[in-house]
Order: structure tokens, then sequence, then C-alpha cells
């Protein structure tokens, strides 16, 4: 699919269709949740060469929602993540099965059919150690407007600005916009990766503990950085810390053993899990 292509689907609305597909895997998961969707994840199971990491995990993404995810180590918390993003496609051998149905293009973006690097620029990520380019500010935000193909200097100097405003960092490097994004802060440099992140206008931004490596006043930021984004893209994040998830996602998915243990409104995750494993969890009795 090519660019135009992808571009021609972003224009078609969510039809009826699509809206009546999802409510029933939504209803599934919880009946609290709301049908609108922005995408859903079906049966899907991911392998590293031989190994399986994923076993046919199932659950909706809701649009303009904040959904953690959270488990144990080693249970494909970020193995999931970076499925959905196709990073696990930058290495030879893995391969996924199942679906991961994006909505309003209904298209299954790890498809092999489809270019993993038209799903990046749809689907952002921020890691869980801030990894800006070994470029200047500027050039690290302007990066995936460049691979959009927009190269107006005016188009590209608003939306700089644009998505530092959002990123809540303007301010603090609006006079520094050439130098080295190095020069930065750990927590400054974390927030510029957001707003490179956010640049090319993606639908989805995919954070993989984000602020495990900050400390408690950079982490502050991201999360109420989080909280104003989140009403107009949609969110997910991998965090081993139960407060930050009970206190900025409004969806919780239990990952354990590779598999999708538990999905629901987090308020309900968080005080009367259906699923042992999720009670013995976050209480603190493993993990």
């Amino acid at each position: 699919m090519t660019v135009a292509q992808i571009a021609a689907v972003d224009a078609m609305a969510r039809d009826s269709s699509a809206q009546s597909r999802t409510a029933d895997i939504v209803a599934a998961a919880d009946p609290q949740v709301d049908a609108a969707v922005r995408a859903n994840v079906v049966g899907l199971s991911f392998f590293y060469g031989d190994k399986q990491a994923l076993y046919d995990v199932s659950f909706p993404i809701h649009d303009c929602k904040v959904t953690a995810i959270i488990g144990p180590s080693g249970c494909g918390k970020s193995t999931l993540l970076r499925a959905i993003n196709r990073m696990h496609d930058l290495y030879p051998g893995n391969r996924y099965q199942g679906q991961v149905i994006l909505y309003p293009e209904e298209i299954n973006i790890v498809s092999p059919e489809i270019d993993p690097m038209l799903v990046r620029l749809k689907i952002g990520m921020v890691f869980q150690k801030p990894n800006p380019f070994p470029k200047s500010v500027y050039e690290n935000v302007a990066a995936g407007l460049w691979v959009r193909g927009i190269r107006k200097k005016s188009v590209v100097d608003d939306r700089v600005e644009q998505v530092l405003r959002q990123a809540a960092l303007w301010e603090e490097v609006k006079d520094r916009l050439r130098t080295s994004a190095y020069s930065l802060s750990g927590g400054q440099q974390q927030r510029l990766c957001i707003a490179r992140a956010l640049a090319p206008e993606p639908e989805m931004i995919l954070f993989d503990e984000p602020t495990s490596a900050l400390d408690p006043i950079a982490t502050a930021r991201i999360e109420e950085l989080v909280a104003e984004l989140a009403p107009t893209v949609t969110i997910m994040i991998v965090t081993h810390n139960m407060q930050q998830a009970a206190r900025i996602s409004d969806h919780t998915a239990f990952m354990h053993l590779g598999r999708m243990a538990e999905f629901g409104v987090t308020e309900h995750i968080f005080t009367s899990p259906s699923d042992q494993r999720t009670q013995d969890y976050i209480t603190g009795r493993f993990g």
C-alpha cells in the first residue's frame, strides 16, 4: 500500500458496519466500556523465531482514551506494544499471527502487505529511555514531517512549534532549536521524543515505560502531558507502576505469560478484578 493509498483511506469516515463489528468485541471485554474504538487486536500471536511470546491476544483499543498495559516482567507487555508499532520487523525471523485492525481504514496493520514505515507514521512510539536523534532539537521534531514529504519551511516551522508547545517544551527550547538534542536534560529529552512522535499527526501513540528513567518531577510532567493529549490522540502505555496506571488510564489490560488475562475499565480492574491472577498482581502477591 502506497502513501497515497494510506492518505486516501485516512479520509474515509468510520462506517456503521465497522462500528457493529467492533461492538461485540468491546462488550465481551467489559460491558462498561463504550464502543468507540481506534483499533481491535484480534487473536494476535507473535514469535521471535521459533519462540512464541504472545498467545492469541484480543482486546479493543479505545479512541482518544488511555489504555495501560500492566503485568510482571517478561509477560509480553513491551512485545505487544512493539507488535502494534511493527518494530519487530526491524529484525529478521520475527513473525505475527492474527490481526490488529485499525479504524476507520479497516486495515490489518500487521499484515505483510502493509509497509511498516507507514504504520509507524500512523502509530508513534516513545521508549523507556529517551532516544533523540544525534541532531538538533528542530531536526528531531521535523524528521517525521520530512518523511511524510512535507518540506515547506513555514509549514514545518509552525508544526515544530505547535508540537513543542503540546509537549510543554517550547518555552524551554525556543532559543535552542538549532542546538543538539543531547544538550537537554533527561526529562526534556523524553518530552522532545513525545513532540517528535506527535509531529506527523499520528492516530495513536504508544509509551513503553516512559517515566521509568525519570525523577518524580519529570515523571509528573509526563503524566500531565499524557492527560492533556488523551482527548485528541489514542494512547497506550506500558507501566510497572500500579499507581501510575490507576492515575492516568481509562482502561487497563493485565498481561500474564504472554496472554491477555483481563481487560476492562481501570477502576474495575483495580477495585474488583474478575481474574484471581489480576487480584494477586495488583495486591503485590507476585510480580
